[in-house]
């Protein structure tokens, strides 16, 4: 049964200090299972921002060469780890980009309510080395952990956000644009500092 993630309601939580650490060895957990045709997984997302309020669910990355093959071969062993796969097989491509949406393709994984030790609620994106969303979601940590300034009022609006809708899916349509505004302040961060994923 894939899960429908969509439809559950957005609840934050505050940040917590743990989120790292753990996101980290979930994604040490998972590159042991998923063999070498995961060249890397990082722990993304909110949860590996510190002080950043976040729905309590850990967002990793792995990055491989062939879509395609991943896909095939990830099923098993994410099947025997709880996951479920999503439908959803592209990324939003940023306002105001005329990228190739092909560009932006990946495959999703979902864990909710896993129990045991390892039964943290986790979304694992699938993307290709190289590509623009997996580049994406690597700046947009890396300039926030560099600005923990700007922390505080990204939470706030995500803390409003989730109290004014209903389902997670809205939610990320809504938070896309406000994305889309964050990297084009951390672009020229990028550039400045010579940051490379």
């Amino acid at each position: 049964m894939t899960p429908d993630t969509a439809s559950e309601r957005p609840v934050l939580a505050p940040a917590e200090p743990a989120w790292e650490h753990r996101g980290r060895a979930l994604a040490d957990e998972l590159l042991a299972v998923m063999g070498p045709l995961a060249l890397r997984i990082e722990h993304i997302g909110s949860t590996a921002i510190p002080g950043m309020a976040a729905k309590p669910v850990f967002d990793l990355q792995a990055s491989v060469e062939d879509l395609a093959a991943a896909s095939l071969d990830f099923e098993q062993p994410l099947a025997g780890l709880g996951f479920g796969r999503s439908p959803y097989e592209r990324d939003h491509v940023p306002a105001g980009s005329f990228d190739d949406p092909a560009r932006w393709g990946k495959r999703l994984w979902v864990r909710r309510g896993a129990s045991g030790a390892e039964g943290e609620d986790v979304n694992l994106h699938v993307r290709v080395a190289g590509s623009p969303n997996e580049r994406l979601a690597l700046l947009f940590r890396d300039w926030f952990r560099a600005h923990p300034e700007a922390v505080p009022a990204y939470a706030a609006f995500k803390r409003t956000l989730a109290g004014a809708v209903a389902d997670t899916g809205t939610y990320a349509d809504v938070k896309d644009p406000v994305v889309d505004l964050v990297v084009t302040v951390a672009e020229p961060w990028a550039a400045a500092t010579g940051w490379r994923p």
